[in-house]
């Protein structure tokens, strides 16, 4: 155990049909063949660990312009983010400067995840992040294939890459990344050995909802590169719960957001 602390930092609001984020949300039938679409709303948000050995900022959230044209034009049509600031206003609200955070840890990189790495750039400041999440990344933006969900603007930067090759990785006393592939190829959960708190698993979006976790109900096909993948994570997951008797934090969960801010 370790004497850490999580100090949550809220980045906004995503709104999109909740068909994206759990599979088949809504359903056509016989008696209602065109049932009408939900539109569900989900917080952005970013944490930052303060651990003994160092200040980690777990993800970057998206980019202060994502609402006026970072985006692809596309994208518009199926997510709207609101209540977009600079990464460093937010951390500066929360009592953080950029120059404090020691390393990054960059879960994926997604447009929602990634698009704060724009403070880093030009730094030394480590930022870790999946071998296979920065080569399918890459392939998304530099190809007509892969996932439409990355912008090259939000890591194609001179960063200080400190690439995870293994499937876990001890980063420090305590805090260990774990490989979790399925909403993306890499993944990066984080498990956390805390004093006050227990064990606490930040699943990232392995689980972008409570439901995709409780209830082991997958992400719509958008949100997921594999499934087969991520039932197996989500079964890594599970497990580790069990035995350590977790708290598992989910991607884009309201009800964890704000059950960090209340102090785990």
């Amino acid at each position: 155990m370790v004497d850490a602390t999580l100090t949550p930092i809220d980045r906004g609001r995503i709104t999109s049909d909740v068909n994206n984020t759990i599979e088949g949300f809504v359903l056509g039938s016989a008696d209602e063949p065109n049932p009408d679409t939900i539109m569900g709303e989900g917080p952005v948000y970013n944490i930052v660990i303060d651990h003994p050995e160092g200040t980690v900022l777990w993800d970057t959230g998206s980019h202060p312009e994502a609402a006026d044209g970072h985006w692809p034009a596309d994208l518009y049509a199926a997510f709207e983010h609101t209540d977009l600031r600079p990464l460093e206003d937010d951390l500066a609200d929360a009592g953080y400067e950029v120059d404090d955070i020691d390393c990054v840890i960059q879960t994926h990189l997604h447009l929602d995840h990634a698009g704060g790495l724009y403070a880093f750039e030009g730094t030394d400041t480590p930022v870790y992040v999946h071998e296979k999440e920065l080569k399918h990344a890459y392939y998304s933006v530099k190809t007509d294939a892969g996932d439409d969900a990355y912008v090259a603007g939000d890591f194609d930067l001179d960063l200080n890459w400190e690439v995870v090759h293994r499937d876990r990785r001890q980063l420090f006393d305590g805090l260990e990344l774990l490989h979790l592939p399925g909403h993306t190829p890499g993944l990066l959960g984080v498990t956390l050995e805390l004093d006050d708190a227990g064990t606490v698993i930040l699943a990232g979006d392995q689980a972008y909802t409570r439901a995709n976790y409780e209830q082991k109900l997958p992400m719509g096909g958008q949100l997921l590169w594999s499934k087969r993948h991520w039932l197996e994570s989500l079964r890594t997951v599970k497990d580790l719960e069990r035995r350590h008797d977790a708290r598992v934090i989910c991607g884009h969960a309201m009800e964890d957001l704000e059950a960090m801010q209340e102090g785990l």
